[in-house]
């Protein structure tokens, strides 16, 4: 089983507004509402690609219960946490003319420390039958910063595989608490080992600064791929995987989260780590034809697969 976790679930909407320009009135030619919020990406990729998986985390108000009826409607097994302040709303406004993409995300409820404790009591229960434990994407307002990191040492205690996908300060503090896998983005990698990339070698060079700092796997994605530093044994291997741009996109929106979906598909498949990367940018890739965050079509995601590519760039020894 793979449960993801989504502290600040959200409702988004996907506004298509051709020809948008800030401070005018528009009127959208389509639009598209779906429960959210990075580990409910996860999810729902995963369910598409036929994985077991419970998405899990806090709702409130209407709008929880509109995220709750949503995933039960898509058929996405989920156990919430009910909280007492209301869930947030996020709009992502794509012009296809302008090829713009503008996204607008509330900053979440308020959650009290009994809401807090109880959502740990619930991510203690599910870790017990979990394979992989996905924790994903900011926190709501009056959690600490170091909220992930305390659910990562209580997992710990388990059998399970986590991953991390997160940034600022939250993600600082919980690649200091030993997840099995994190996965930032270029900007996100920059902002947690303190300095810009220039080149390729200062993206690898990151990778082991991350592990350093924690990660017992690293992951970062690019426009065109990712670079990985993957434990096999008492080595590492460092992995740079591609796949060409897609010429014609839909929307960008989700396309990490799914990206991350097809990676943990391979890998609880049992594939080689190079194909389960591969395997994660067609997902992405995928997630890009489509509107909605985390929605692919299989068949289109096994045409894509072949057009990536892996190559293992570097073997290190260590301790």
């Amino acid at each position: 089983m793979i449960i993801t976790l989504t502290a600040n679930a959200a409702i988004d909407k996907t506004l298509t507004v051709p020809n948008f320009v800030p401070g005018f009135r528009h009127r959208a030619s389509q639009s598209l509402t779906l429960p959210g919020g990075k580990g409910v990406n996860v999810a729902r990729a995963l369910k598409t690609l036929g994985q077991p998986v419970v998405a899990s985390g806090l709702v409130g108000g209407r709008t929880g219960q509109q995220i709750v009826e949503g995933l039960s409607r898509e058929g996405i097994l989920n156990d919430f946490v009910r909280i007492a302040g209301e869930s947030r709303t996020s709009t992502a406004v794509i012009d296809p003319t302008g090829l713009s993409q503008t996204e607008i995300n509330e900053w979440g409820p308020v959650v009290t420390e009994q809401e807090r404790l109880a959502f740990l009591d619930k991510i203690d229960y599910l870790a017990k039958g979990a394979h992989y434990v996905i924790i994903c994407g900011s926190l709501p307002r009056k959690v600490p910063d170091d909220f992930y990191a305390e659910i990562l040492r209580r997992i710990s205690r388990t059998r399970c595989h986590t991953i991390l996908d997160g940034s600022g300060d939250p993600l600082r503090h919980g690649v200091r608490a030993h997840p099995g896998f994190v996965t930032p983005n270029l900007r996100e990698a920059e902002d947690l080992v303190g300095h810009e990339f220039h080149d390729e070698q200062d993206i690898i060079e990151a990778t082991g600064l991350i592990c350093q700092l924690g990660a017992h796997n690293v992951i970062i994605k690019t426009p065109d791929g990712c670079y990985a530093r993957l434990h096999h044994g008492r080595r590492q291997r460092v992995y740079h995987a591609r796949i060409p741009l897609v010429e014609s996109v839909v929307s960008t929106v989700g396309s990490g989260d799914a990206f991350l979906a097809g990676f943990v598909a391979g890998q609880f498949s049992h594939s080689d780590p190079g194909d389960s990367l591969r395997y994660g940018l067609a997902c992405g890739a995928a997630n890009t034809q489509q509107y909605g965050a985390g929605v692919l079509d299989p068949d289109e995601v096994d045409a894509l697969l072949a057009t990536t590519t892996v190559d293992e760039i570097r073997v290190v020894a260590t301790a």
